[in-house]
């Protein structure tokens, strides 16, 4: 049995050296990304044993992707198929004003067809928490109906539900978003959600705080947290409103971020621990993150530890 539980996509992450261009580059790095795998080696990472359930492609880049993560301590579930391909996505690197860009190539993946019957539910409703995020709904109408399935069979058999609403305008309009997740909403207990996507996606007004108390008194959620990029986070629980701040980083990657404090968010609650340090944990994570290449959160609980002993926060550069 594991603490955590995470089900979604894990694509193969192509990535050109330094910032030399897609249409160019003779080479790429690849490494395996994914929003729920990133959050369940993130929360394994600090200290809650976590599996990854999916569907993949019984092809040479199927099993690579699941090998990368295995490598990683996490435990894995898997549905191997014979249909579908396995997703992957380019990220082209740029500094101003050219930026970074993100080519996804994940159309007819194996996950789009996956159903909640292909899965041992068992394992879901033994964990502690069962995790998904907005994306895995936004890669088809199958994977709509699974996330629902999947959210009230955990429900049913008394895990808690979390979910990171993780809106991506490449995967669908905000209207189709607001439709589906709002539909999901019964079935989560722990909500996290940027700011930017409560007021832009679900139409909510207000700071940071007025979002939090907003969501959580609206929608019946246990938990809420708000992130606010480079002006921290905020938690609700209780009609309690926590804040936390970003502690100071030199950024190597941005991505996966969002991930590892996600992961330590959840870890930490598993371990008993109260909001604020709950929070406090999941800043210093996501810190860390940004110093480390790639999508995963690559850290030691002892780092994370040293990082809120040292105190200090600032906003990230």
């Amino acid at each position: 049995m594991s603490d955590l539980v995470t089900f979604g996509e894990t694509m193969l992450r192509l990535s050109p050296p330094d910032n030399e261009r897609l249409e160019t580059t003779t080479e790429f790095e690849v490494r395996a990304a994914g929003a729920e795998s990133n959050v369940a080696i993130a929360a394994d990472r600090l200290g809650a044993t976590a599996t990854w359930l999916s569907k993949v492609p019984e092809t040479p880049l199927g099993r690579r992707a699941v090998g990368e993560l295995r490598q990683y301590g996490i435990k894995t579930d898997v549905v191997w198929s014979h249909r579908g391909r396995q997703g992957t996505y380019y990220l082209e690197r740029g500094g101003k004003p050219r930026g970074t860009n993100v080519v996804y190539d994940r159309e007819n993946a194996a996950i789009t067809t996956a159903e909640a019957r292909e899965f041992d539910i068992d394992r879901v409703q033994d964990a502690r928490v069962f995790f998904t995020t907005g994306i895995t709904p936004a890669l088809s109408s199958t994977l709509r109906e699974t996330t629902m399935n999947m959210l009230k069979a955990a429900k049913q058999g008394g895990t808690t539900t979390a979910f990171d609403f993780n809106y991506r305008r490449k995967l669908w309009s905000p209207e189709e978003a607001k439709q589906t997740m709002t539909k999901l909403f019964p079935g989560i207990d722990v909500l996290v959600i940027a700011a930017r996507d409560a007021q832009n996606v679900l139409g909510f007004e207000g700071d940071p705080r007025q979002l939090a108390h907003k969501l959580g008194s609206q929608h019946n959620f246990t938990t809420v947290v708000v992130t606010c990029g480079a002006d921290g986070a905020v938690g609700w629980h209780d009609g309690v409103v926590h804040e936390q701040d970003v502690y100071e980083t030199e950024t190597v990657s941005q991505i996966g971020t969002g991930d590892a404090f996600t992961g330590a968010f959840i870890a930490r609650r598993l371990h008993g621990e109260d909001i604020p340090t709950a929070l406090e944990y999941a800043a210093a994570t996501a810190a860390l993150k940004r110093t480390i290449p790639g999508d995963v959160a690559l850290v030691t609980k002892d780092e994370v530890d040293a990082v809120i002993s040292d105190g200090g926060t600032a906003v990230s550069r």
